[in-house]
């Protein structure tokens, strides 16, 4: 069975039928597997991170995630971290690491896979890329505020993907596998961003033993050690270290998620033939053996993002939005954001520079051969960059990197807020009206089992 489907059995409480199975349960699960659940969970934490942080025990939001966590072995300190550095720095590590997972999948197996068929949305990537940068640097050339420009690069795949699937089949599926593309190369580039730009002080020692023990992963890949226990273990302590260099932590995550393997150890039909044999009575050694074989003909990096991505979609990522969302949008706040050359350059960038660039470098492309999609338009082009626009969950967290200053940092957050909504706005607007008519001549897009986009 695929996706969720084992759940579904009669003889488990959620394919059972009782009232409670039937009225509650499979209704929530069904809502999960949804794309568009995520995107719904992550609002309602930004906007209790918003109530809590505007309300008489703002505070005690701000004292909270302020508190620090300090572990210690005898007099040695474990590099103490508040609660939002911890999210932001270790929580949101895996996050990335499913990020990586799914860039591998993709790179191997999937669409960029295929250098002809990615580089479309690789070129349109660059342009919603480089455009916003160049609008957020024009409005902000020289101080700290300069060092915002990535801010408004970034891409939030989770709510991109979210607000374009609640259009059902007036969005072509091959305009849903651009975006999706292209979100992912942003993705990349967001990495990129962050682990050049946006590092402290490098501490070579401790950056040579999180390079040295990911060699030492990739060694054990080659070797087939397949104990997921050594990976954990060798992770964490590539995770600690690159904390400790002074490279973002969140890179580690997406590197340990780029050498996850991505081909099966084991062919399927082999274990399609040990299951197919199984006595009438098996032992325990039966099961595991059939087991193994089964989940071996599965490349890693799809089961490990099946696992996590319901993890880091539904509690990881609304944590960090209700981490850093809260801001005080008191009227002074407001005013100097409506006058901050800051927060228009993040919304220029994201509900301006994302559709513009992005529609512009495609438009280049086919003009030196590249050709569109079958049946795609070029107002859906427009509607695809306006959902880029969603920066969101990746825009705070480089807001909180170019920034020292918290005022400063909120008068980015605003700003994000503002384009994310924005943006979600036009992309549900232009994408409805190119197409129109659509859910009247195509049949319905069923949503395909597997692993959906992690952020």
């Amino acid at each position: 069975m695929a996706g969720s489907d084992y759940l579904l059995h009669r003889e488990t409480f959620v394919g059972g039928d009782s009232r409670l199975a039937r009225y509650v349960a499979r209704p929530i699960l069904k809502f999960i597997h949804r794309e568009v659940a995520s995107s719904v969970l992550l609002l309602v934490a930004t906007a209790a991170a918003l109530i809590w942080a505007n309300s008489s025990w703002s505070d005690s939001y701000f004292d909270f995630w302020h508190t620090y966590i300090d572990l210690a072995i005898g007099s040695y300190h474990l590099h103490p971290l508040t609660l939002e550095q911890f999210v932001n720095d270790g929580l949101m590590a895996l996050f990335f690491f499913v990020v990586g997972l799914e860039i591998k999948r993709e790179l191997v197996t999937g669409h960029l896979a295929s250098v002809r068929a990615a580089m479309l949305p690789a070129i349109a990537a660059i342009g919603g890329m480089v455009v916003p940068a160049a609008l957020y640097f024009a409005l902000n050339p020289s101080g700290e505020a300069s060092g915002g420009w990535a801010i408004p690069m970034a891409t939030d795949i989770a709510f991109a993907v979210g607000i374009v699937s609640l259009l059902g089949s007036r969005v072509p599926p091959m305009l849903r596998l651009f975006l999706l593309t292209l979100a992912i190369v942003d993705d990349i580039g967001a990495i990129a961003v962050i682990a050049i730009f946006y590092s402290g002080d490098l501490d070579f020692r401790w950056l040579a033993l999180a390079v040295g023990l990911l060699i030492v992963i990739r060694a054990l890949t080659m070797m087939k050690v397949w104990a997921i226990e050594v990976y954990v273990v060798l992770g964490i302590v590539v995770w600690f270290a690159t904390l400790e260099s002074g490279v973002h932590a969140t890179i580690a995550g997406v590197a340990l998620g780029l050498l996850a393997p991505a081909k099966p150890l084991l062919d399927s039909k082999k274990a399609q033939e040990v299951v197919d044999h199984l006595p009438d009575d098996p032992s325990v050694d039966h099961v595991h053996q059939a087991s193994f074989l089964v989940q071996e003909s599965v490349p890693m990096t799809e089961r490990l993002e099946t696992t996590l991505h319901p993890f880091t979609a539904f509690l990881i990522v609304p944590i960090f939005a209700l981490a850093n969302a809260g801001v005080k949008l008191s009227g002074d706040t407001v005013a100097d954001a409506a006058a901050s050359p800051i927060t228009w350059g993040v919304i220029l960038g994201l509900v301006v520079g994302k559709p513009v660039g992005i529609t512009l470098f495609t438009w280049v492309a086919t003009r030196l051969g590249f050709e569109l999609p079958d049946g795609l338009s070029w107002p859906q082009f427009v509607g695809a960059g306006f959902a880029a626009g969603i920066g969101f969950t990746v825009s705070i967290l480089i807001s909180g990197l170019a920034f020292d200053s918290g005022g400063v940092t909120d008068l980015a957050k605003i700003g994000i807020l503002v384009a994310s909504l924005a943006a979600a706005a036009g992309a549900l607007a232009v994408l409805w009206w190119a197409g129109r008519g659509a859910s009247r001549n195509e049949p319905p897009v069923e949503e395909q089992p597997g692993p959906q986009p992690a952020n």
